[in-house]
């Protein structure tokens, strides 16, 4: 690229806008255009600016995310977006995404993944952390229950011990209850409550018994086998 990828970055940290910018300097294919602490309306209107790509703050003052987003599209539409953020939930990322964004870094990513990010995402890629592209097909499994497929559960490669612990959980058992009715260890219990969780990109067991309630999850087979539930032990969920 003759005059390398132009970038506009909007970030509110005074810090750690002006660490960014430093680094961005020292790229020979980086050109940072402007480096602003808002949404300054006018100036992702001015022609002077017309970055190849937005760095966007997820969490600016007084705005919301996704419409942060859809602003800087509308105004910008020649842009791509990469939002950069701490924290980011599944359902985050998806909004974000919705909303025109072609990539999402953590803040606390190294700066040459951040350099790869930015010169992926200008090449017309979109980039997402690992962290949540490995539960992505969890939310096309959500909207689909939305629009009224209830059979979408059974599409989450849930195994049948899988679904044994989700219709116990529906009946208010804790884990220990769960270990005794199944015959199994509390630690694998653990496992499997955690496996659910990252496969229905959810957070708690409460809304595992909501998202079951709302998908009517066929009843497990009787004769489904206790050696499922040797699972390698993972962190609770």
């Amino acid at each position: 690229m003759k005059h390398g990828i132009s970038l506009l970055l909007i970030e509110d940290n005074r810090l750690l806008r002006n660490g960014i910018a430093a680094m961005i300097a020292k790229q020979p294919d980086l050109r940072l255009t402007a480096a602003l602490p808002r949404l300054d309306l006018a100036r992702l209107r001015s022609p002077d600016i017309r970055p190849d790509i937005v760095l966007l703050d997820a969490a600016l003052p007084n705005h919301d995310s996704p419409g942060a987003v859809r602003t800087v599209k509308l105004l910008a539409p020649h842009a791509k977006v990469i939002v950069m953020g701490l924290l980011a939930t599944q359902d985050d990322i998806v909004e974000f995404v919705k909303a025109g964004a072609s990539g999402f870094i953590l803040k606390d990513a190294t700066f040459a993944d951040f350099a790869r990010t930015i010169r992926a995402v200008s090449r017309g890629e979109n980039v997402l952390p690992r962290a949540t592209t490995r539960t992505l097909f969890a939310q096309v499994a959500t909207d689909a229950v939305a629009r009224g497929e209830k059979r979408a559960l059974s599409a989450l490669r849930m195994t049948a011990r899988e679904r044994e612990v989700v219709t116990l959980i529906c009946e208010g058992l804790a884990n220990n209850e769960i270990a005794e009715r199944l015959g199994i260890s509390s630690l694998t219990v653990k496992s499997h409550v955690h496996n659910i969780l990252e496969k229905l990109a959810l957070r708690t067991r409460l809304q595992i018994a909501t998202y079951a309630s709302r998908t009517s999850p066929p009843t497990p087979h009787p004769s489904s086998s206790a050696s499922e539930g040797l699972v390698r032990p993972q962190s609770p969920g």
